[in-house]
């Protein structure tokens, strides 16, 4: 499959590695604005290199593309390839608003165009494996869903010239942009213990939250860098978020799920805590695969210090869907849960009151 990449920032890199690991996909094209940065990644990349989408798009009919621009371009990009029929996996977040990000959907439905998210932390196996035990009841009656992303940028990450930090490209601050993945983990997990959901109903009902500018320029910087927030859950359970780029030097994030009948409890790619009422057969072993130390800083002061492999996992499952002609299981849908709940956080903490989530217009919850 020959793949193209619409944006050449930092996380671009990360997408040409994940695809080099994919048996069977080429790249084969990119675009960049800057000649020179086109360039130089066409060459460490063994591509070739476009200004733009549309030019790419007509010259080297890829088989799929993935978007990798600023956060609050990726309408425009996505649009142009769904235009003319071609599959499209979009970096977190999908779009910066929900209307951006219906739009996409709507326009991929219509054109019959395979949409996908890219959250790989679904793809990080100890993250999968809470999952699949909320799936199956482990936790009993939930009662707790936290995600703690306690990280720090430096004043350079959002300096002139910088799209990190304003509204119109970044959408947000550090819950938009770095707390996202932590957002999508938490609702993906509380989510599968809610098994009448609807195909794009989100599971949490509603938030109240605060922001601040605590550790940069407050007059300079568009959004916040210090974020926390609670959740009300569809089940009855809370949620919790802390969502930072202020806290010097960075530590692991951290994900917290439990109730009735256990509890586990991730730091970064690290299970430090997997304990239930009723001990299964395979648990000690779960322990003893997922109980090691991290051994990544996960961006908690560097945004590339990231294992790509997630990524690859996640391009993987969805080229599968694209192969075999179905809908991809983190579509366009699933990618508008995490944003939906970021979005009422902000409407909470600019109004100061509870904020509704927002589920899909036309949706009839069960």
């Amino acid at each position: 499959m020959r793949a193209a990449i619409i944006g050449i920032g930092a996380i671009a890199r990360l997408h040409a590695k994940a695809l080099a690991d994919i048996p069977g996909v080429t790249l084969v094209a990119a675009t960049c604005r800057t000649e020179e940065k086109g360039r130089a990644f066409a060459t460490e990349f063994g591509c070739t290199w476009h200004a733009d989408a549309a030019t790419l798009l007509r010259r080297e009919k890829p088989d799929f593309v993935t978007v990798a621009t600023p956060s609050g371009a990726h309408l425009d990009a996505a649009l142009a390839a769904i235009r003319r029929g071609v599959p499209v996996i979009c970096e977190k977040p999908l779009e910066i608003t929900l209307k951006r990000i219906d739009r996409m959907i709507a326009a991929a439905d219509r054109r019959g165009v395979a949409l996908g998210a890219i959250f790989p932390q679904r793809f990080n196996p100890v993250v999968a494996t809470v999952q699949e035990a909320a799936a199956t009841g482990r936790f009993g009656q939930l009662a707790i869903a936290a995600s703690y992303v306690p990280w720090w940028r430096d004043d350079a990450y959002y300096g002139p010239g910088r799209w990190q930090g304003t509204k119109a490209l970044d959408g947000g601050g550090a819950l938009m942009n770095q707390s996202i993945h932590g957002v999508d983990a938490l609702q993906w997990i509380a989510g599968a213990t809610m098994p009448g959901l609807a195909p794009g109903e989100n599971p949490v009902e509603s938030v109240v939250a605060l922001t601040a500018v605590r550790a940069h320029d407050a007059e300079r910087l568009e959004v916040e860098d210090t974020c926390v927030a609670i959740l009300r859950l569809k089940n009855g359970a809370l949620g919790q978020l802390l969502a930072a780029t202020s806290l010097f030097p960075g530590s692991l994030r951290r994900l917290l799920v439990g109730g009735r009948d256990g509890t586990a409890e991730i730091l970064e790619e690290q299970l430090v805590s997997w304990r239930f009422r009723t001990e299964a057969t395979d648990d000690a072993a779960i322990r003893e695969r997922l109980g090691g130390a991290s051994h990544t800083s996960g961006g908690a002061a560097d945004p590339m210090a990231i294992n790509y492999a997630c990524h690859t996992r996640n391009f993987e499952q969805f080229l599968a869907a694209v192969r075999e002609g179905r809908r991809p299981p983190l579509d366009g849908l699933e990618g508008r849960k995490a944003v939906a709940i970021v979005e009422a956080c902000y409407k909470s903490a600019r109004t100061g009151r509870v904020a509704k989530v927002e589920d899909p217009r036309g949706l009839q919850p069960s």
